[in-house]
């Protein structure tokens, strides 16, 4: 119970300071240098979730189904790029490239 505990203190620290839209989208970047996508992809729901979003507002404004949503941010979702930018557009969000 104790860990449960513990997980819980945690989401809601993260949470707490992803709501914070600069902390967020460091938090975001980080996660994109890592080279497993699911990294980003949960950092991206962390961020969702931290900022309150209502999912069936937001995956109609992104143009994607709910379904289509779960599916692609859970532990086997694998999206194509074109449902990636169409969240991170959502969000009020672009992708940048730069050099290492």
């Amino acid at each position: 119970m104790a860990k449960k505990q513990i997980h819980t203190k945690y989401t809601d620290f993260l949470h707490e300071r992803l709501k914070n839209p600069k902390l967020a989208i460091a938090y975001l970047n980080e996660a994109l240098k890592d080279d497993d996508q699911k990294v980003f992809l949960t950092a991206l729901k962390d961020v969702l979730e931290a900022q309150g979003e209502d999912i069936s507002a937001f995956t109609k404004k992104a143009n994607i189904s709910r379904q289509s949503f779960y599916r692609m941010l859970s532990k086997n979702g694998n999206p194509r790029w074109n449902k990636i930018t169409s969240l991170i557009n959502a969000m009020g969000l672009q992708v940048h490239i730069s050099y290492k």
